[in-house]
């Protein structure tokens, strides 16, 4: 028999619901498989300085000692549930939120979850074998960070469905430790989520730009007319961002690094700059171009019906609903979705109801932009004739209006033979990555040490020095 207060801190009272009870009995274990499976490598006996949750409160959200993964509190936690909170949004505006998954949207609203809770293991899946490459104690420790937070979330969306989906929900959790990412025969459910993270730039890229797509996702659902969704959301969102802030500064140091290297040595070509064991300002910006292009795929269709349904039953919202200023129904607006048509690029207006998935990926696309500009005054600041810059939306894509054809970054359609012979100047090489896993070589794991393609964060974790010793390897 578990005991839920000391294994799995929770506020929503799991110790009185003794189907639930017998139903978590049954998964943990498999969980727990996973986790030795697929979790960090070679990291099980480690004392990580990680935070932990414990509950909702200011205090207890973030609690920050030395703990070894396996052991870690992995919790379920909502927001405190508000009584008077209404579906703010669709057919169903100004009904009260509801406290029970409504019949008629059982099986979209369980599509909803098992989707979002796929990412969440996908990411420790493609991150496994990094610690052995860490650039430095303190990346290592953040990386972990992640990988517990991330393994926490599953147990969130885990919760919701064995408590609202009965059996059916059951296994689903049950798939959800089934899926492994990127295997041909059984893999996870969004293709973002099926690529390799072999080195940390990818990493770094991967949680700037794939998790804030996740921050995106939650927003949306965290409007949803579903209020333990909506308040399951609203609880990880205190944590997403700290993986979104691994991941700019992340890059922002490598960048960083190679600016000064550059300036000491008065270089700029690309050879050279590699030749002294930093990565070239023109590979990041490939590695930008794809992880950018690959991560607005996971928006799905410009264009789409199923979104429109979404958000008239109630389900899932928009980016910031309550603060945006219409109807909240959408019946006669529109909004503006490109597709190509010759070799042009041109704009139609749409039913906003079918636009939301671009809508959303465009509130996204606006911070990602805020968030290069910040990466651009590193090069700015030291001086360096170099611009990073977001590719065209068309670039790169698989999915929706742009699938099928081939965009440069700038934006012109190209034919596919003409994409081909460019592609090279645009997306990451086999050579590229060659070099960038060149310097993956062991782990730099000495406090306070750090490898010389990354520069130090400007802070340590919760105002601990850099040379703070954050793992401890037993």
């Amino acid at each position: 028999m578990i005991n839920y207060t000391e294994k799995i801190p929770n506020n929503v009272d799991l110790g009185r619901d003794r189907v639930l009870q017998r139903a978590l009995e049954h998964w943990q274990p498999a969980y727990m498989g996973w986790w030795y499976d697929m979790g960090p490598n070679e990291s099980h006996n480690y004392e990580v300085y990680l935070r932990t949750a414990i509950s909702v409160e200011p205090d207890g959200w973030a609690q920050f000692d030395y703990v070894k993964m396996p052991d870690y509190r992995w919790g379920i936690f909502l927001q405190p549930r508000d009584e008077k909170r209404e579906v703010n949004f669709g057919a169903h505006k100004g009904q009260p939120a509801w406290q029970e998954v409504p019949g008629e949207y059982r099986s979209t609203l369980r599509r909803i979850i098992v989707t979002q809770g796929d990412t969440e293991p996908a990411s420790v899946e493609q991150q496994r074998m990094l610690g052995a490459s860490c650039p430095s104690m303190y990346d290592l420790r953040n990386i972990f960070q992640v990988n517990v937070e991330e393994g926490r979330h599953l147990w969130a969306m885990v919760y919701l469905l064995h408590r609202y989906f009965g059996r059916d929900g059951r296994e689903e959790a049950e798939s959800l430790l089934a899926r492994r990412s990127g295997d041909a025969d059984n893999p996870r459910i969004l293709g973002a989520f099926n690529e390799p993270t072999p080195d940390w730039l990818a990493f770094y890229m991967f949680t700037f730009f794939t998790d804030r797509d996740g921050k995106f996702q939650l927003c949306a659902l965290a409007e949803s007319g579903f209020d333990p969704l909506s308040r399951t959301c609203r609880f990880m969102l205190t944590e997403e961002a700290h993986h979104m802030f691994v991941g700019e500064t992340g890059v922002g140091r490598i960048i960083q690094r190679t600016c000064e290297v550059m300036k000491e040595h008065k270089l700029d070509d690309p050879s050279d700059v590699r030749a002294l064991g930093v990565i070239d300002l023109q590979t990041i910006q490939k590695y930008l171009n794809f992880h950018y292009s690959v991560t607005l795929d996971l928006y799905g269709s410009d264009v789409s019906s199923n979104a429109a349904n979404y958000f008239t039953n109630g389900l899932k919202g928009r980016f910031r609903e309550t603060k945006l200023e219409d109807d909240h129904v959408l019946s006669e607006a529109e909004y503006p979705v490109y597709e190509v048509v010759g070799e042009k690029i041109v704009a139609k207006k749409v039913p906003a109801l079918t636009a939301l998935n671009e809508r959303l990926r465009d509130d996204y696309i606006d911070e990602i932009a805020d968030g290069v500009a910040r990466w651009q005054r590193v090069i700015d600041t030291a001086g360096i004739p170099f611009r990073f810059t977001l590719p065209h939306k068309g670039f790169h894509r698989e999915i929706g209006n742009f699938a099928g054809h081939f965009i440069t970054p700038e934006g012109e359609v190209l034919s596919e033979e003409a994409w081909k012979k460019r592609e090279s100047e645009w997306l990451p090489t086999l050579k590229d990555h060659a070099f960038v896993q060149s310097l993956m070589t062991g782990r730099v794991v000495e406090p306070g040490k750090f490898a010389n393609w990354i520069a130090p964060p400007a802070r340590g974790v919760n105002n601990q020095p850099l040379n703070f010793e954050y793992v401890r390897f037993n």
